[in-house]
């Protein structure tokens, strides 16, 4: 059944990649109409999430943050699939970099770094990044369930050369690039939420508690990799940006979950900015009321 889902599915992407812009975005609308106005996709989770992190504002205010949620969502959708035909000229005119000297900085020092980033505005075209430096380039992930599909996604997110690997390989590739003194850059993406039983450390996130993934932060300091967060930011339909902020140079210097608490404050950061561009699919906050004693405030 897999098999026939994807040859089934695989020519409209295929064909719908070559699309110009324009007509891409049409596609986007329609995609859009069905999945907010017939479907409702995860919508009573949207809502849940909005009116939970956001008690303070109304509900027109809301809706209106859903709607272009979803709007967002369809059009990321549909440029992940124009990575299959898109040209690099057009990739680095639509994804730039404003100081990309920050993170080539740790390369002149043969330094290997952790790249961290949240589901917010554009992580598909974040890969492109690997244009512009000459560090070998990992981005960490989960495999779908589809073998077919899963396939699919690894071919288009290598499209400009990373390599990806699930978060069972990370330790044996870092550990072996550390060992025979090769840098790379490693990017997570390390917003979900964790499993509740592999769970170390809880943290307000939004305001609420619940747990965090601390395993870029025990890498981090494993293999001492300096930190940079990539804050992205939507310009306008398909057009985006990205800037690197580092949160250490030296990781082993600041106490446990101290790395992990700075990288939220700035992916909180860009939510309060622009709430619209944040994926609130995810069932983010869904053990909130699951605190152990010690993380509860008093």
């Amino acid at each position: 059944m897999q098999l026939l889902v994807y040859v089934l599915t695989y020519p409209i992407l295929r064909l719908v990649s070559f699309l110009p812009f324009p007509l891409l975005y049409l596609v986007s609308d329609f995609v859009f109409f069905l999945v907010y106005r017939v479907f409702g996709y995860r919508k009573k989770v949207v809502r849940d999430n909005l009116e939970l992190v956001f008690p303070e504002k109304s509900t027109e205010e809301l809706r209106t943050i859903e709607r272009i949620f979803y709007g967002h969502m369809c059009d990321m959708f549909l440029e992940m699939v124009k990575t299959m035909s898109i040209s690099v000229p057009e990739i680095q005119k639509r994804y730039s970099f404003t100081n990309i000297d920050e993170l080539l900085q740790f390369e002149k020092n043969n330094q290997s770094v952790m790249l961290m980033l949240p589901h917010y505005a554009s992580w598909e075209w974040v890969f492109s990044l690997n244009m512009e430096i000459t560090a070998r380039a990992f981005g960490i992930y989960q495999p779908i369930n589809n073998k077919y599909f899963d396939r699919l996604v690894r071919s288009i997110r290598a499209k400009w050369g990373t390599t990806l690997i699930t978060t069972k390989e990370i330790w044996d590739v870092a550990d072996k690039n550390n060992k025979e003194g090769k840098l790379a850059i490693y990017g997570i993406i390390s917003d979900q939420s964790p499993m509740i039983k592999k769970a170390h450390y809880w943290a307000p996130f939004m305001g609420i508690t619940v747990p965090m993934h601390t395993g870029a932060e025990y890498l981090c300091k494993k293999f001492d990799l300096p930190v940079v967060y990539l804050k992205v930011e939507k310009v306008k339909r398909g057009y985006y940006q990205g800037t690197f902020t580092v949160l250490a140079t030296k990781p082993n210097d600041h106490p446990d979950y101290e790395l992990t608490d700075a990288y939220f404050r700035e992916v909180e950061r860009s939510i309060y900015e622009s709430p619209e561009y944040y994926f609130w699919t995810h069932k983010r906050w869904k053990h909130r009321n699951n605190v152990p004693r010690k993380f509860r405030e008093s």
